[in-house]
């Protein structure tokens, strides 16, 4: 997926990137993800004030462990995309002000390590099965989402645990 920045400055041009893109050699090697499909990309480049600006979303579907019950957390992911590329020099301190303003040397930019980029930066740090997932049991293990399963689930304050002890010594004596 490429676009000519050049020509898109120049003629105030307009032009629709509809593609799918396989992030196979990306996320391979993440251990949170079980499967993942095609990533859709629906961008549209246009020119402006001397700038490539590359905008719309990409779509990829994801199946993640849910970091509370080790199920399947399947989401399509909706990411927004919105990138600006320049020939022009840009000053360092208009750099950091703008994120997503890019200063190419080359007439023609590849897309895909952006694209790439903000997937990377899209995947949920901490994946869930649904919103109210109740997790695993700490006592048994038990999903909590399918059956409970009648653990305490009373918390004693570390700090006063000996109090506890003592106090349950005093009631068997009397």
């Amino acid at each position: 997926m490429q676009i000519n920045v050049k020509e898109l400055t120049m003629k105030d041009k307009r032009i629709q990137l509809n593609e799918k893109l396989d992030l196979s050699e990306l996320l391979s090697g993440r251990q949170d993800l079980e499967s993942f499909g095609e990533l859709t990309a629906d961008l549209t480049a246009s020119g402006e004030d001397n700038t490539a600006v590359v905008e719309g979303t990409l779509r990829l579907p994801v199946t993640m462990v849910c970091s509370r019950c080790l199920g399947p957390a399947r989401e399509t992911l909706v990411i927004p995309f919105h990138e600006r590329f320049t020939k022009e020099a840009v000053p360092p301190e208009t750099e950091e002000e703008e994120e997503n303003l890019h200063s190419v040397q080359e007439d023609v930019v590849e897309l895909a390590p952006y694209v790439e980029e903000a997937v990377w930066m899209s995947l949920p740090y901490v994946p869930l099965c649904k919103d109210d997932c109740k997790g695993l049991c700490p006592v048994c293990g038990t999903n909590r989402n399918e059956r409970d399963c009648g653990c305490s689930t009373d918390r004693i304050d570390p700090r006063f645990a000996g109090l506890a002890d003592l106090l349950n010594k005093d009631e068997g004596d009397l």
